[in-house]
């Protein structure tokens, strides 16, 4: 027994132990070392060749079981190699498609920019700004990229506004800026079959809205803007008055603060103003 069950050959070979009554020692000694059955001298014939089949079965099944359990462990394997190997193209697939998106996304911002030199680096800015923001106020990473994403495209709209009314240098009409004020929906209208993770042409359609209904398009008020565009709307006013225009030199951050500061809970959403004057204050922000 002990010669048996040390081959690696011979161990899962079923050995059934025939002895007397005298040599019980032995054969507890046996059973515990892994002996199948014991008959006791004198035996019947049957009985054996039917303790015989039932060992050869109860080994047959185990090999089948430890068959099983290889061709279990191949296959998974084979399945964990598939799977990783299929991660691994969606995850190259999901990389060429962020990167396509992103490169449609900087290609329609640019359309606005060559035609409206002074505006150019607006949306970006935009951008940055309201992420900041955004940030400051502890938004999950993946809605702090739909607002980068609205911010550089938030101004796409202006396409159909005529180059000669966003550079002129003097105050604009009511009519010129009734063109200016269709932007929003224009944007909309581009970007509404545009299929982002995010509500992009919604945001961007929202963001000259104010909270007290004085904004534009549709003077949607408070709980009917999205809080993106809420974020948004603070970002494009604070860059706006920063930076130079055609119709005035530039008027700083400090002054483009004051104002917003001025129309929190009215105009702008009072989280989103405190944000926005704490990464200039407290975070240093500036501007790329």
């Amino acid at each position: 027994m002990e010669r048996i069950k040390a081959d690696p050959d011979l161990r899962h070979i079923p050995v059934i132990i025939v002895s007397s009554v005298e040599e019980m020692d032995s054969v507890a000694r046996c059973i515990e070392m892994g002996a199948t059955d014991h008959l006791p001298k004198p035996f019947e014939p049957v009985l054996l060749h039917a303790r015989i089949n039932a060992s050869l079965a109860t080994k047959r099944l185990h090999e089948q079981q430890e068959l099983s359990h290889k061709q279990m462990e191949e296959y998974s394997r084979q399945l964990e190699s598939r799977v990783l190997e299929q991660t691994k193209q969606l995850r190259e697939s999901y990389e060429s498609l962020r990167r396509t998106q992103e490169e449609t996304v900087f290609a329609l911002s640019s359309l606005v920019e060559i035609r409206d030199p002074y505006t150019a680096g607006h949306q970006k800015h935009v951008s940055q700004l309201a992420c900041a923001i955004a940030s400051e106020m502890g938004l999950p990473e993946n809605q702090i990229e739909g607002i980068r994403v609205a911010g550089i495209l938030h101004d796409i709209g202006k396409v159909c506004v005529p180059a000669e009314i966003l550079s002129k240098p003097g105050r604009i009409s009511e009519i010129e800026f009734a063109v200016i004020s269709t932007h929003p929906q224009v944007g909309y209208d581009i970007l509404k079959t545009v299929e982002f993770p995010w509500p992009i042409a919604q945001i961007v359609f929202q963001h000259h809205e104010k909270l007290d209904g004085t904004g534009y398009p549709i003077g949607a008020s408070s709980d009917k803007i999205l809080l993106e565009a809420k974020i948004l709307s603070v970002a494009d006013v604070v860059e706006a008055i920063a930076y130079h225009r055609p119709y005035r030199p530039a008027l700083g951050t400090a002054t483009a603060m004051e104002e917003v500061s001025k129309k929190s809970g009215v105009h702008f959403q009072p989280e989103a103003v405190a944000a926005c004057m704490a990464v200039f204050q407290e975070k240093d922000f500036v501007f790329e």
